[in-house]
């Protein structure tokens, strides 16, 4: 009987999809619970108040860069999805995987929002990218594997995808090892990173 529940367990595409809008919708919105307004108290003039908007600066930029990771990661998954025709139990089960690493990345952020000049912060935030990379690419592979991919997708999509999300690790984890001079600089090349695929521009292409 078990083999039989297993067989038909998971399968709603568009099931996985909504729970994914909505882990991914709290996440978004739990990455802003970590910036506060300076204190009342504290501020008497505009200059205080300039300085006490200023002190969040680290909190901000750490915020809109997990928010532009969570977001490319939901238009990955989104992308994948879309391509499939149905799902199957153990292809689920690693979009969970997924999406508890999407349910990491507030607890990442602030911790290296806190220890923003600590390399061990900035590592955890990277093995959180990492794990998320990881089972987006190990989802399409055994998506592959089970033959639940629309017959229409054509090839070069299929290598598209996987290329993509390679690519994208192998900047993420460059950027992570420039912690070895200084995780700003770590910070400021993932950022990057993240508006190169947020934006998309449109790179020339080498003719012939």
């Amino acid at each position: 009987m078990s083999t039989s529940y297993n067989r038909i367990a998971g399968q709603s595409v568009e099931r996985l999809a909504a729970l994914s809008d909505g882990i991914f919708a709290v996440g978004m919105t739990l990455l802003v619970l970590d910036l506060h307004v300076p204190l009342r108290e504290a501020i008497h003039s505009e200059h205080d108040l300039l300085q006490g908007v200023a002190a969040l600066a680290p909190r901000l930029l750490m915020y809109m860069m997990s928010f532009l990771t969570l977001g490319i990661f939901w238009v990955g998954q989104q992308t994948q999805l879309n391509h499939l025709e149905r799902s199957e139990r153990s292809l689920t089960w690693l979009h969970l995987v997924f999406l508890f690493a999407v349910t990491l990345m507030p607890f990442s952020t602030m911790l290296l929002a806190e220890f923003i000049e600590y390399r061990l912060a900035l590592v955890a935030y990277w093995l959180n990218i990492l794990l998320l990379g990881s089972m987006l690419y190990l989802s399409w592979v055994c998506a592959e594997g089970l033959q639940v991919v629309r017959e229409d997708v054509p090839e070069e999509t299929r290598i598209a995808i996987k290329r993509r999300i390679i690519v994208a690790q192998c900047l993420y984890a460059f950027g992570a090892m420039l912690c070895v001079f200084s995780p700003y600089w770590s910070i400021g090349f993932i950022v990057l990173v993240q508006l190169n695929y947020a934006v998309a521009p449109p790179w020339p292409r080498r003719s012939g």
